[in-house]
C-alpha cells in the first residue's frame, strides 16, 4: 500500500460517511415521500461504499441487491401506485419532532459513553481473503439447512403474494 492509498482511504470514508448521514437525514426530513425513498436509496449506496472501503465486498453487494434493489424499489412502486399519498388530505408533518430529537441526543450520549468506556482490542490485519468464496462455501456446506429453509420461505412468500395480488372474479 503506497502513501496515496493511505491518504485517500480516510478521505473517501469521510466523504461516504458524510453522504450517508446527509441522505439519511433527507430520508426522514423531506416533505415529499417519493424524495424520501430516493434519499434512502442514495444512503444505502453510500453505505455500500463504506463496506467496500472496509473490504466487506459481500456486504456491499448484498446492501445494493437487497436494500436498493428490492426494498427501496418496492417502496417506490407502492408510492407511485398509491394515488392518495400525494393528496392534500394526507398530513405530512410530525408533531413529535422535539421529543424525537431529544431521544436521539440521549441515545447518542449513551452510545458515546459506552464507546469511550469500552476497551477496543486492536487486531493485526493479515492477508485479505475472498469473503464471497468463504461465505458461499459455508452457506452451501455447513449451513445448507438454513439456506434451504430460507429458500422455501421465500417461495411461500412469493406464492402468497401472487395469490393475494390476483384479482378475484365473482360470477
Amino acid at each position: 500500500m503506497n502513501w496515496s492509498e493511505l491518504l485517500s482511504a480516510p478521505l473517501a470514508f469521510k466523504m461516504l460517511a458524510a453522504a450517508a448521514v446527509v441522505f439519511a437525514i433527507g430520508a426522514v426530513a423531506l416533505k415529499n415521500v417519493f424524495h424520501c425513498a430516493l434519499s434512502l436509496a442514495a444512503m444505502f449506496f453510500a453505505l455500500s461504499g463504506v463496506f467496500v472501503l472496509l473490504d466487506a465486498d459481500f456486504l456491499a453487494v448484498v446492501q445494493i441487491l437487497v436494500y436498493v434493489g428490492a426494498i427501496v424499489v418496492l417502496m417506490i412502486f407502492a408510492i407511485v401506485l398509491t394515488e392518495r399519498i400525494t393528496s392534500a388530505s394526507v398530513r405530512q408533518t410530525n408533531y413529535l419532532v422535539i421529543p424525537g430529537v431529544l431521544l436521539c441526543i440521549a441515545l447518542l450520549a449513551g452510545l458515546v459513553s459506552v464507546i469511550r468506556a469500552s476497551s477496543w482490542p486492536s487486531l493485526e490485519s493479515g492477508p485479505q481473503q475472498d469473503t464471497i468464496k468463504i461465505i458461499g462455501r459455508q452457506l452451501l456446506s455447513t449451513h445448507v439447512e438454513a439456506f434451504e429453509v430460507a429458500s422455501v420461505l421465500l417461495l411461500a412468500a412469493l406464492v402468497g403474494a401472487v395469490f393475494l395480488g390476483k384479482e378475484i372474479t365473482r360470477k
